[in-house]
């Protein structure tokens, strides 16, 4: 379903509007209403507002304000989606300094089921000195990654046609998150096994000083 509002029903949606006489600002700004669809959509599936339902929350409403309210351009609107990413790897960046990094309650929501149990083994991890730097590697990697991301793609939108743009954009999107999500995995797997092999040798070494 994200797939298909995000980056089939956009496409679909601008070239058939577009074909049929609208302007591209307003053919771009129709097909903009399903990625916003779509956040609303997992908002309401959620039924409750945890850390990720917030950030999802804070970037629907930037994305509707900014595109009802800004500068009636098909450049703002295309560079509209840049500054939103943008502003997540700046989010990230930002949580660097916080008591917790982004990545940890991400990581948190994803690696647990929810329950009292599970979150408090997830938060008792923090006390590792290992898991404590995979956190903040994987969340300056992500941010530093949307910073990138969105000023390529700000370049992209004054040097491409708008209609390239409008499948060029969410390709680009979601290319990057499969690439992060991927390292991520590797990533994360990687930090396990060195933890675990850290656990084993200190096990040994006190086994043999006793």
């Amino acid at each position: 379903m994200t797939i298909g509002l995000n980056v089939v029903a956009p496409i679909v949606t601008y070239n058939a509007l577009h074909d049929h006489g609208w302007s591209e600002f307003a053919a771009l700004l129709a097909s903009g209403a399903w990625p916003v669809l779509d956040s609303a959509v997992h908002l309401i599936w959620r039924r409750h507002l945890d850390e990720f339902a917030v950030v999802t929350l804070v970037f629907l409403v930037i994305t509707a304000v900014v595109s009802l309210v800004g500068a009636h351009s098909t450049r703002a609107l295309l560079v509209k989606d840049s500054g939103v990413t943008g502003l997540f790897g700046l989010l990230c960046l930002a949580t660097l300094l916080a008591p917790r990094p982004l990545m940890f309650y991400f990581g948190r929501k994803f690696a647990t089921d929810g329950t009292e149990a599970s979150t408090a083994w997830w938060n008792g991890l923090w006390q590792f000195e290992g898991f404590r730097r995979t956190m903040m590697t994987m969340t300056a990697v992500w941010g530093v990654a949307y910073l990138l991301e969105a000023g390529g793609r700000i370049a992209l939108a004054y040097a491409l046609p708008t209609g390239t743009m409008v499948v060029v954009s969410p390709v680009l999107i979601y290319g990057v998150l499969g690439a992060l999500a991927l390292w991520t995995g590797w990533y994360a797997k990687r930090s396990q096994r060195e933890g675990e092999e850290r656990a084993a040798a200190a096990e040994a070494a006190a086994a043999a000083h006793a």
